[in-house]
């Protein structure tokens, strides 16, 4: 693609040097510049890509992308375009350079502080059946329509991301569902794709340690509902949002009239209203209301929370196309989400969960879910992970010694800091529960296991699919989920040995001398 022709797409770019260089890639790591390539010189928390300008062009490169006028030594021997938001000019060239794959494809994007996973899983669920070929992106994984990898971000960087969609695009995919992050809005990762349905979820604390403010946090998400309502490139995108949450509220006033907003909650007022919920530990049952008509929603997973995940994922699927008459019978088939209030299993009574949790009113929904099944004990094990947000830590263990009979304390990811450190930041937040604190998490995990009695709930939160746990200088495997199910179980094994014994006692005292 000539150089001029994407020039077109940037807001008032002043240019130096020739437009007529053929353009086949972009790339924000001037390792990778070349003929044919623009290196995107982005300003970074750490490094400023300005300063591999000149590495870039030596390389090779066509032109340099850049908030920085060009320097006089290189602006008549090379071609810089200068812009106000090289990161916002970096995704509406990828998007170009791919053949704008989103274009031809319904996507759902779902954003949000909890509950994306499971919303955005749902609405790839709903596509498959009814397409069989559908994408998703999300922070557990990539699933293309061919294949399915580990994701290492919630939403890559918009080069990645676009690549990833024509990959989808070329393997047939009708629809794409994914995650949208408050980092990928705000860093442009997902600016130039229009969307057909846009889900919200909620807003709770997280990411403080980057945003600074739930103001700018809110911001942040309010931007990429705004900037579809400003072009929506083509398409009728629909505004999905929980107006139980009062970020949610606030959301859907701000857009009336600019797009088409679906509001969904238990509230009187909301378009799709959830009421009369019941739920089992194997599943729940809500009827949805929509006008005048009133549906029996089925489905296998359980919580409050849950409800509105299955919720507006029905209301994505109708903004995407697909009947809400087609979706609602499959809801009752619905696979368990990796690492979202997980079921590992039962030994001796105890019935073990794993969750992702890892924000206070993520916690808290978790716990009160369980608390619902009328547990005679709720046991959470919880961490929190290390060079993040350390505001949360004493509101975590807050939320779970209030609504749990027994806390144990442990380490997430530690990263660089101390986890003894952060293990006492935490300690601060409990009142009154009983509770200890063990470090090592296999540790924690298999002696609260080992020491469950019949009718307990154990909860494992705050890694949930995560396969891994990162310490200061290295990262080992590690997955709740399968630690949890070894110690259920060893539980077994030695219940059953004890039993043996105890029958062998039974039968050498009836035996006659």
């Amino acid at each position: 693609m000539k150089l001029s022709s994407l020039i077109d797409l940037l807001t008032r770019p002043l240019v130096s040097g020739s437009l007529e260089s053929e353009i086949t890639a972009i790339t924000a790591d001037s390792r990778r510049a070349a003929a044919g390539v623009i290196f995107a010189a982005l300003k970074g928390s750490t490094r400023d890509g300005n300063d591999y300008a000149l590495s870039a062009l030596s390389a090779g490169a066509a032109t340099v992308l850049s908030e920085n006028a060009p320097p006089e030594n290189l602006a008549r021997e090379h071609t810089w375009i200068h812009v106000s938001d090289a990161r916002h000019a970096l995704a509406l060239i990828a998007a170009a350079l791919a053949g704008n794959p989103a274009f031809t494809m319904k996507l759902c994007g779902v954003t949000g502080t909890n509950g994306k996973t499971t919303t955005t899983f749902l609405v790839h669920y709903l596509m498959k059946a009814a397409w069989h070929r559908a994408g998703m992106l999300g922070t557990v994984q990539i699933d293309d329509g061919e294949s399915i990898e580990v994701a290492n971000s919630t939403t890559p960087d918009a080069i990645e991301l676009q690549a990833i969609l024509r990959r989808m695009k070329d393997h047939d995919c009708r629809g794409v569902a994914m995650e949208v992050s408050s980092h990928g809005i705000h860093q442009h990762r997902v600016t130039g794709i229009p969307y057909d349905a846009c889900i919200f979820t909620n807003l709770t604390q997280d990411h403080l340690d980057y945003h600074g403010s739930m103001e700018a946090y809110f911001a942040a998400k309010k931007s990429w509902f705004d900037a579809l309502a400003a072009d929506p490139m083509g398409k009728k995108p629909a505004a999905i949002i929980n107006t139980d949450d009062p970020y949610g509220a606030t959301l859907a006033e701000s857009l009336a009239g600019k797009m088409f907003v679906f509001t969904f909650g238990f509230n009187v007022h909301a378009d799709y209203r959830i009421n009369s919920m019941r739920q089992t530990a194997k599943g729940m049952e809500f009827e949805l209301k929509y006008k005048d008509k009133q549906y029996l929603i089925r489905t296998p997973f359980i919580g409050r929370f849950n409800a509105y995940n299955v919720t507006a994922a029905l209301i994505g699927a109708v903004a995407c196309g697909i009947p809400l008459r087609d979706s609602i019978p499959l809801m009752q088939e619905a696979p368990q989400v990796n690492g979202r209030m997980h079921n590992v299993g039962s030994a001796g009574g105890a019935t073990v969960f794993v969750d992702y949790a890892h924000t206070p009113d993520a916690l808290e929904n978790a716990c009160r879910t369980l608390r619902e099944l009328d547990p005679t004990r709720l046991i959470t094990i919880f961490g929190c992970g290390g060079d993040r947000d350390k505001t949360k830590r004493p509101l975590m263990a807050e939320v779970a010694s209030r609504l749990s009979d027994f806390c144990v304390v442990t380490s997430d990811n530690p990263r660089s800091e101390d986890p003894d450190a952060i293990i006492r930041d935490m300690l601060s937040g409990i009142h009154g529960t009983s509770h200890v604190a063990i470090p090592d998490r296999a540790a924690a995990i298999a002696q609260t296991i080992a020491a469950s009695k019949a009718g307990d709930i154990i909860l494992i939160a705050g890694k949930g699919h995560e396969t891994y746990q990162q310490f200061a200088d290295h990262s080992i495997e590690f997955d709740d989920k399968k630690v949890a199910a070894v110690a259920l179980r060893e539980r077994v094994v030695e219940a059953t040995k004890f039993r043996e014994e105890l029958a062998k006692k039974k039968a050498n005292h009836r035996r006659p001398y």
